[in-house]
């Protein structure tokens, strides 16, 4: 027997955008969560099955990969951005990015996409918001400052500080950031995000 479609009036909920909203912004949070733990290259499956959701739900909202990626880690180049407009200096501006650092393995591969050495296996997505994230601190750093010598210093030196952090906790991970920026000389504000 063929079950015909209920009338509208008879049709249960769906929550509609409300539901939508929702399920986008636990999409968001268990995609921080698993690139924090994983990286970039973490399967959508798992993000889904971590927002509690199905894969069909995360396709809506996110088109793919990039999509998912770029939603997440934008809040983290917009806190950036956010610090150096609110006219921190270099070294508040440094201490949210080292905070970025300590808190997600995908936020490191980001500033590794720095459109130089790999361009061509970089993802878009992930050159544009490296470069977000250095014209923040550009925006910041004095003409006689020692990151300024060269063109690549910069990012060359957030780069290896990113390198340096390793570690099983956020704390440790910190505590190596800031030793790997002091053995560069070069002095950084509280290790923080930025909070309007």
């Amino acid at each position: 027997m063929t079950q015909q479609p209920m009338p509208d009036a008879r049709r249960p909920a769906s929550g509609g955008s409300k539901a939508a909203a929702r399920n986008r912004a636990a999409l968001i949070a268990a995609a921080r969560e698993v690139y924090a733990e994983q990286g970039l290259d973490a399967p959508l499956s798992a993000i889904a099955r971590r927002a509690g959701v199905g894969q069909g739900v995360l396709y809506r909202h996110f088109p793919g990969r990039a999509a998912v990626a770029t939603a997440v880690l934008d809040e983290n180049v917009r806190q950036i951005e956010e610090a150096a407009a609110r006219n921190l200096d270099l070294a508040g501006v440094l201490g949210v990015v080292t905070w970025h650092l300590t808190e997600s393995a995908a936020f490191i591969s980001v500033l590794h996409s720095d459109g130089k050495a790999n361009a061509s296996e970089a993802p878009a997505y992930a050159l544009a918001l490296s470069q977000r994230v250095e014209r923040a601190l550009r925006s910041r750093l004095p003409q006689d400052h020692p990151l300024a010598a060269e063109p690549d210093d910069l990012m060359i030196a957030v780069g290896m500080i990113s390198g340096a952090v390793t570690g099983p906790t956020r704390k440790h991970r910190e505590r190596r950031a800031r030793a790997a920026w002091r053995l560069l000389g070069v002095e950084v504000g509280p290790v923080q995000p930025f909070e309007e």
